[in-house]
């Protein structure tokens, strides 16, 4: 028999996890209003397409750049030869300018510091390559993103430490929640190589505030240890709050040529900002030489084709384009996010106010039959199975609360919206609970925004939580 290596025979991926078991069983029924309409509603997957008409228009006015051509003349043949793996200069500095123009200008990123990837799953991965050994860890608030088990650890050999955060204030970062995590991973023997943080928050949907951003950089300056800042939806901002990304930070803490500096370092992605996941543009962005110089050699397991690089290079060099699109970007997330919110709250359903990002952080707990996370599963199963939803269970996200569900909004029409948020309602006037929920709807949903404090045990792996009984 054929020995295999560990890599194939582990199930390290992740792949069981119920956010992936979700899309599998949307693959086999998807969703079509003509063709499969009873089929299920992909609320899984955080896609923006709200702002594809502005892309195809550009497009349409912009023949050049969508026919490979250079001044009228096709340039194909240069575009189809060898590039190396440092990226074209014009799109990297095309993708700088755009990573200034989301944070206001009120920061400057050098070109020459960011490092191409294909997408952010691959820049992360490369990043724990250049600061982990294998069996060091990194700490990450929860919830977070379940792909992150497959992306951080499961190649490199790094392991995760979950900063526990609580309902009780919004899932905010807290300085005693970080030193807990810190001191859980000196008990299991874990040397804590960095602190990693996706600023908007997936799946939360809000961003971090400066006082969390302090409270980080203040952290891992006192550890010696870094801090990676996965800002892929830093341009899906539609509150009326500024985006604050960790640079800001940096320069008004005047650390921008320090030691830390070279310890921040920031994912960034046009997946999300753009809706281009298809197109697997990813960036790293660090202020050490070190780590940009060996994360560019890394890269050519995962470049960015030189046609890719082309084609965006003149999209973001657009300005009266990109001003056009984070604008108007804004207003169609602002305006379908409230359409959620809204068809949720006539449910009897509350999320946690959210500012940024494709998806709410919807709060279920009273739908449990039971505060335990099979209670949860057994809830996501009847949504996933009998109401033809797919979303995301917040177990798969490492959360410490039974009852919350990450829920998308941007991957689909406002009439498919409204048909998942119809059939929602439905499931939920149907069960006991559903009925009483519906007579007290308001006077629950004024209740449920008082959160108080609950005491959660705390474990490094969500598999075996047992939360106290509320």
């Amino acid at each position: 028999m054929k020995q295999l290596s560990t890599k194939v025979t582990s199930n390290g991926h992740g792949q069981d996890s119920s956010y992936f078991l979700g899309w599998e069983e949307y693959e086999k029924n998807p969703y079509d209003e003509m063709k499969n309409p009873n089929g299920m509603i992909q609320m899984g997957l955080a896609e923006n397409q709200l702002c594809f008409d502005l892309i195809e228009s550009w497009l349409a006015k912009n023949q050049d750049a969508a026919s490979l051509k250079r001044n009228g003349q096709s340039i194909f043949r240069e575009l189809a030869l060898f590039q190396d793996y440092h990226g074209m200069p014009e799109f990297k500095k095309a993708m700088a300018e755009f990573m200034e123009e989301i944070r206001g200008n009120r920061v400057t990123f050098d070109p020459k510091k960011i490092v191409l990837a294909a997408g952010s799953t691959s820049a992360n991965e490369t990043l724990m390559f250049c600061l982990a050994e294998p069996g060091d860890a990194f700490l990450l608030p929860t919830p977070y993103y379940p792909g992150f088990d497959r992306d951080l650890k499961w190649r490199t050999g790094a392991e995760i430490v979950p900063i526990h955060c609580s309902s009780s204030n919004g899932f905010q970062i807290t300085e005693s929640a970080l030193q807990q995590a810190y001191q859980q991973a000196l008990k299991l023997d874990l040397k804590v190589k960095g602190v990693l943080v996706t600023n908007p928050s997936n799946p939360l949907g809000t961003a971090l505030t400066r006082r969390e951003l302090n409270l980080l950089v203040d952290f891992i300056t006192s550890k010696n240890i870094h801090l990676i800042s996965d800002e892929i939806y830093s341009g899906t901002m539609f509150g009326f709050e500024q985006f604050i990304s960790v640079m800001d930070v940096l320069q008004d803490k005047k650390l921008g040529n320090t030691e830390v500096s070279k310890r921040v370092h920031i994912v960034y992605s046009l997946s999300k900002d753009l809706g281009l996941p298809g197109f697997r543009v990813g960036a790293i962005y660090s202020n050490d030489e070190m780590i940009v110089s060996a994360a560019t050699k890394m890269s050519s397991f995962g470049l960015v084709s030189s046609q890719t690089q082309y084609l965006l290079s003149a999209l973001l060099s657009d300005k009266k384009f990109t001003s056009q699109y984070l604008e108007e970007n804004q207003k169609r997330l602002r305006s379908r996010q409230k359409r959620l919110v809204s068809g949720l709250e006539s449910s009897g359903i509350t999320s946690l106010r959210s500012n940024a990002g494709l998806f709410c952080w919807v709060d279920m707990r009273h739908l449990l039959d039971t505060n335990t996370f099979e209670a949860e599963l057994d809830l996501w199963k009847k949504i996933v199975y009998n109401v033809k939803l797919n979303i995301s269970p917040g177990s798969s996200c490492h959360c410490t609360e039974p009852g919350w569900f990450r829920v998308c909004f941007a991957n689909m029409s406002e009439d498919t919206l409204d048909l998942a948020l119809k059939r929602l309602k439905t499931f939920v006037e149907s069960t006991d609970c559903g009925r009483m929920i519906s007579r007290k709807s308001h006077e629950r949903l004024k209740s449920l925004r008082k959160k108080t404090v609950s005491n959660w045990v705390f474990r490094v792996s969500w598999s075996d939580r047992v939360p106290d009984e509320r």
